[in-house]
């Protein structure tokens, strides 16, 4: 097959390679195919696509499927899915106010989860608890499933000492600006760690096992405490120089017109000061309402109070034109939404947004689909176990230049080369 796109490398071996992944790429989006559905698909000869399909099997990453019934005429054709029990990663979340650590294999399925609900602590104290964490997870899997452990995903947002009053934080964080915890975590599990932010991380997993089922171009936002966002551009995530791309919530908005929100004196804010739930905890707090979680706000939520309507307002009014510029300059045809917490809210946010990106169409360019994200308060997690899985097995252009990832820490491209 020629490569479709130019300047991508010719090396037999790294070819190989991203045909390999991407045939198993297609059978993650199919849920099931037989070798002649892969070599249409990939446009690859009959006798190319038996040899990666026997590999493939023999590496455990695929597994026969039974026969096609239907349809088909002489012997019936032998179909392949992905093997679940064929990888694993094992996924760490840390940010301001939470640190989870989930088991993941390769079907998408969360085998074993913990999580602790506290303000994030000293660099020290979050490895011993997080080292703690990734030995659980280890204990889930027997000896031969260790064997096929991918690695580590970390995610979590980068600066995490920054925009204090954005977020109305009292805590103060900006120890951790200077921590390569991903380093330090590899050291103390002996693993190879892939580290994302966690914007990335979450839209990395609806590509590898969410809505990139059917979308290989999409804008990723996700509302949580802040609000964590990611691009997904032909399949690939959308990284930039610093790992910092389609970092929405930093977009230049008005500041809030409502009377919680923290004072400025400048013109410009953030759009994470209007659009994360620690903004709609302040508002609620502002009038007297007592949120101690994500169950209290949804509760508020369910009740219909008037201050999480009010909230929503003032959210979607910096959110819908926030969208629009960003789509302006990424030109993707759908926009995927996804919160901590649901109770209608997620759906709310869609119909708003949906509304408000109408209203301000410009001429000749259409309003994207809107898509429910598919893991919710999973989000993070499950990204950072997607992480080792993605990029171990996913057809990126930097496996046909026979490059490693620039999400891995120093120490897992020493562990991964050795």
């Amino acid at each position: 097959m020629r490569p479709r796109h130019p300047g991508r490398g010719t090396n037999s071996i790294n070819l190989r390679l991203y045909n390999e992944r991407s045939l198993l790429q297609r059978l993650r989006r199919a849920g099931e195919a037989s070798k002649a559905d892969l070599a249409r698909w990939a446009e690859l000869t009959n006798t190319a696509v038996g040899s990666i399909v026997q590999s493939l099997e023999e590496s455990r990453l695929i597994e026969p499927a039974g026969r096609r019934q239907e349809g088909q005429r002489g012997q019936p054709a032998g179909l392949y899915r992905i093997n679940p029990e064929g990888a694993f990663g094992i996924g760490v979340r840390v940010d301001r106010a939470s640190i989870e650590t989930v088991l993941l294999d390769l079907g998408g399925k969360i085998l074993a989860r913990e999580a602790h609900g506290l303000p994030l602590p000293h660099p020290d104290e979050a490895l011993l608890l997080v080292r703690k964490g990734v030995g659980r997870m280890l204990d889930v899997l027997d000896g031969a499933q260790r064997r096929r452990l991918m690695g580590v995903g970390l995610a979590q947002p980068y600066d995490l000492g920054s925009w204090l009053r954005e977020l109305d934080l009292k805590a103060d964080f900006r120890i951790w600006n200077g921590v390569d915890f991903g380093t330090m975590l590899s050291q103390a599990v002996q693993q190879p760690v892939f580290k994302e932010n966690d914007g990335n991380a979450a839209a990395i997993a609806e590509l590898f096992f969410g809505v990139g089922r059917e979308e290989s171009d999409f804008l990723y936002v996700f509302i949580g405490a802040a609000l964590g966002a990611g691009a997904v551009v032909g399949g690939e995530s959308l990284r930039g120089s610093t790992g910092n791309a389609a970092d929405l919530g930093l977009v230049p908005v008005p500041p809030s017109a409502l009377a919680s929100a923290p004072p400025s004196q400048r013109r410009w804010d953030i759009l994470l000061s209007r659009a994360s739930l620690n903004s709609l905890t302040r508002h609620l707090r502002h009038h007297g309402v007592m949120v101690r979680n994500h169950d209290d706000l949804e509760s508020c939520i369910e009740a219909g109070r008037p201050e999480v309507r009010e909230w929503l307002d003032d959210c979607v009014d910096a959110l819908v034109p926030s969208l629009r510029a960003a789509l302006a300059v990424l030109d993707l045809p759908a926009v995927v939404i996804d919160c901590d917490i649901d109770s209608g809210l997620i759906d709310e946010l869609i119909r708003r947004v949906d509304a408000g990106l109408r209203q301000i169409a410009p001429e000749a360019r259409q309003t994207p689909r809107l898509v429910r994200g598919s893991f919710r308060a999973n989000a993070g997690a499950v990204g950072a176990a997607s992480l080792p899985m993605f990029f171990s097995f996913s057809p990126r252009a930097d496996v046909l230049r026979g490059q490693p990832t620039a999400a891995f820490s120093h120490t897992a491209k020493e562990t991964l080369h050795a």
